[in-house]
């Protein structure tokens, strides 16, 4: 409920909420300080995207539904060492997000997610519906993605050409997909 919702700030001190904080809060606050567009983070263990971060895969466009949410593949990290998970191993989850964002030269405003391998999906937006979308949209990506490679597994990414249309069409300055509104 949203009641049990507790709010931090950036240094991790409680500002609202009864409840203890997530276990997961040294993941959420690196990513807020590394990537300045996010303004909320979702976590889930949904079947699906947790199936592929087991797999230690990221997860293909095989269509344009991908293509609405992600420009690009949703990236997979790679596992964490073992000096990392029996040292502050929440904060060294957000350091390898982060780590496979820059080495890929990825932008989280276009990719807004990823796959902790062995562990499950995080995703993120400007405000918490835009994270929850994309957990939502993640999900059902990686469903059908699953489906796909099971129904042929020579299947490859869309072209370029198409992603770009599908995801530039709803995103940027010259996004034309879906109604008007004024605000």
């Amino acid at each position: 409920e949203a009641g049990d919702l507790v709010i931090l700030d950036l240094d991790g001190q409680v500002v609202s909420g009864h409840r203890r904080p997530s276990s997961d809060t040294p993941t959420h606050l690196h990513l807020y300080r590394s990537f300045p567009g996010i303004g909320s983070i979702v976590h889930t263990h949904s079947r699906w995207a947790t199936i592929w971060a087991q797999a230690g895969l990221a997860i293909p466009p095989y269509g344009t539904t991908h293509a609405d949410y992600f420009h690009g593949p949703v990236p997979c990290t790679r596992p964490l060492t073992r000096e990392e998970i029996e040292g502050q191993y929440e904060l060294n989850t957000g350091h390898v997000i982060v780590e496979t964002f820059r080495s890929g030269q990825l932008d989280p405003a276009a990719v807004p997610g990823i796959l902790a391998a062995g562990h499950g999906p995080f995703t993120w937006g400007a405000h918490p519906a835009d994270a929850v979308l994309h957990a939502v949209a993640l999900e059902e990506c990686a469903m059908m993605a699953w489906h796909t490679r099971m129904l042929n597994p020579e299947a490859a990414a869309i072209e370029q050409y198409l992603l770009d249309k599908h995801y530039l069409r709803k995103h940027g300055k010259n996004a034309y997909y879906g109604q008007i509104t004024s605000d």
